[in-house]
């Protein structure tokens, strides 16, 4: 079965950027198919909408200001690579951090994220949060 992707991916990746930066958690999880699922590096699997939506909203709680910048949207193997940079202070030690990172998208058949699986370098992220 041939999934179905966004007839505009920049512009469905434009609209994602913009649910994170407006802080909204329910709105990023939108952007999942009902039963869809994220998981960052070797975290736990978030099925399904609240899943997706309480994971948001952990990055957004951990920094208040969160700003996220989409660099690049492509495709490979098949799949959505949206790879993005993450601003903000943490709430915790006030430090600033800059990240970057990606989200490997495969898209179901309604035209959502049915998986996303996201990376980052958590060692970066700890260091320049001052977590380490």
């Amino acid at each position: 079965m041939t999934r179905k992707k966004p007839t505009d991916i920049r512009e469905f990746a434009i609209r994602y950027t913009a649910a994170w930066c407006s802080r909204d958690a329910a709105a990023v999880a939108s952007f999942f198919s009902p039963n869809g699922t994220s998981r960052d590096n070797d975290g736990p699997v978030h099925a399904g909408r609240d899943a997706v939506m309480a994971s948001a909203q952990g990055f957004m709680s951990t920094f208040p200001d969160l700003t996220l910048y989409l660099d690049e949207i492509g495709e490979r193997d098949g799949k959505i690579v949206y790879t993005w940079t993450l601003e903000g202070t943490h709430c915790t030690t006030g430090r600033h951090v800059r990240i970057a990172g990606s989200e490997e998208w495969t898209m179901g058949d309604d035209g959502l994220v049915a998986d996303s699986i996201g990376r980052f370098d958590v060692a970066e992220y700890a260091r320049q949060a001052g977590l380490t």
